[in-house]
């Protein structure tokens, strides 16, 4: 059976046509290659970051998330440094031990129910501080979006880069959702970025309606000396940068990024209360973004997958968070920017007629 379009992750999901435009665009003449000055295409790129975060920043596109956060943290750290991270993130659990084989470093990981880092889980790693035999922690890294659908507000931010730069350390911000959380708060990139402490962030579009591609942003010029080394040492340097730039170009225009992620984010929003009018569903986490977490009965779960395809994130009922029933799955269902009322709709109307 073809799969409807599904709640699988907004990865998943296709270009938005305003990006696929800017693509179009920029395809017919020829520009000088890996985005030299000489390139208007990246120049204007470049100008529309300084818009929303300053003029003081140093900003690298690279091809994808898991190159933009192993480099940029790279960058900040030597060999014998440590990086600080919640067990649920990326950084963790998803780039294939990327981390440790670009940065050689060690990952320090917290474990917490909202999948939140404060400075009280980062404190007892200070302790190793200045002791040979143990990895010098350097580097805390957050994401924003959470990979558990949570947010940070302002303060958290700023309170884990004052406890950051209080003991010689960088805030590292993995941003793949970064939209949806500008917008849930309410705010701009810069309020919850520079202006909030962080040091390097990891900014994301591929979740929000481009095709590809990434950006490294050091707030601090200095900061981001000679990245562009460790950029293609990394084989991050694509070679047609005006294919990266002209998405994040018009992106960061005409507050596309704004429309796409406050509509993912209201049908999160709006698949949460249809799901929750059903006695066996339970949703676990605040929804505050695009990405709705919720238990449901195992039975139904296959079939509904056979439609509307979802994750699995966590088989063991014990270890769901918030838990009401032992016989349950907690799956995740993302909305995209193209999610649909119909999709919704489809999605629990199957649900229905499963549970009879």
């Amino acid at each position: 059976m073809k799969l409807k379009k599904g709640f699988a992750s907004d990865n998943w999901s296709g270009v938005c046509p305003e990006i696929m435009q800017a693509l179009e665009e920029v395809n017919p003449a020829h520009n000088e290659a890996y985005g030299e000055l000489s390139d208007p295409i990246t120049e204007a790129a470049l100008n529309k970051f300084k818009q929303h975060f300053g003029e003081d920043i140093a900003v690298f596109f690279v091809y994808n998330g898991t190159a933009a956060n192993v480099l940029g943290i790279a960058h900040l750290m030597k060999s014998y440094h440590a990086v600080v991270t919640v067990g649920t993130a990326h950084l963790n659990e998803d780039e294939c031990a990327a981390p440790e084989k670009f940065m050689g470093s060690k990952i320090l990981k917290v474990e917490t129910e909202d999948g939140k880092i404060r400075p009280g889980h980062v404190k007892p790693f200070l302790n190793s501080f200045g002791f040979q035999h143990h990895a010098q922690p350097k580097v805390i890294s957050i994401s924003q979006v959470t990979e558990l659908g949570t947010i940070y507000s302002v303060d958290e931010i700023r309170a884990l880069a004052d406890f950051s730069h209080e003991n010689g350390m960088y805030l590292h911000m993995d941003g793949a959702r970064i939209s949806n959380a500008v917008v849930a708060l309410n705010t701009d990139f810069r309020t919850i970025t520079v202006d909030a402490g962080v040091d390097v962030l990891s900014f994301g579009g591929t979740k929000n309606g481009l095709m590809f591609g990434e950006v490294v942003i050091f707030f601090g010029k200095d900061k981001g000396v000679d990245f562009e080394y460790l950029r293609k040492q990394g084989m991050q340097l694509h070679s047609k940068m005006r294919y990266i730039s002209a998405q994040f170009n018009r992106y960061l225009s005409g507050d596309l990024w704004k429309k796409n992620a406050l509509h993912a984010n209201l049908m999160a929003k709006k698949l949460a209360v249809s799901l929750s009018q059903f006695p066996q569903f339970r949703i676990t986490q605040e929804v505050r973004a695009n990405g709705v977490f919720c238990t449901m009965p195992p039975e139904i779960i296959p079939t509904l997958q056979n439609e509307y395809f979802f994750h699995v994130w966590n088989e063991k009922p014990s270890l769901v968070s918030n838990a009401f029933a032992d016989n349950v799955k907690e799956v995740r269902l993302m909305c995209s920017w193209d999610t649909t009322i119909e999709d919704i709709e489809g999605f629990v109307s199957l649900i229905r007629q499963k549970l009879g």
